[in-house]
């Protein structure tokens, strides 16, 4: 069962459930598959919109790999998902917002192919709803210390 803590999604690929994450050196394959230098780099690729099938079967089969699964890229393409092409979206999608955050996924899945672009809205409705909640940065000491006020203790 996959542990949305961290950062794994269960996914539905030939009729077998899979558990897929982002491990560490997932990432590190990932970033040497696409050429970007960092984490960073490699979350912006994904947050600018563009992504491909073959970006799909690199993520997936990274996310396989490291949920424990020794399945290589060619296996994945020759894969079948459950709603076809748009299946897959999903599956990169929640894969992203689960490593990433809900944001750079719901934007790599605005733009792509006609198939992704057709459940754009849907897949990035969920992709929100798996994407972990993130409280908004509060300034450090955002009012002024006040001086401590006199033991109401025993007499």
């Amino acid at each position: 069962m996959a542990n949305k803590y961290r950062g794994e999604i269960a996914a539905t690929l030939d009729g077998a459930s899979y558990t897929l994450c982002l491990t560490l050196g997932a990432l590190a394959e990932l970033e040497t598959a696409f050429g970007t230098d960092d984490m960073l780099s490699l979350a912006n690729r994904f947050g600018a919109g563009r992504i491909s099938a073959g970006d799909c079967v690199r993520v997936i089969g990274a996310g396989l790999r490291g949920g424990g699964h020794d399945v290589a890229d060619d296996a994945v393409a020759r894969m079948r998902g459950e709603d076809g092409a748009s299946g897959f979206v999903d599956i990169v999608a929640r894969l992203l917002a689960a490593t990433f955050g809900g944001p750079a996924a719901a934007v790599a899945v605005d733009a792509t192919s006609a198939a992704g672009a057709a459940v754009a809205p849907a897949v990035a409705v969920m992709a929100k709803a798996h994407a972990p909640e993130m409280p908004a940065p509060q300034p450090f000491l955002a009012q002024p210390p006040q001086a401590p006020r006199p033991f109401p203790g025993p007499r």
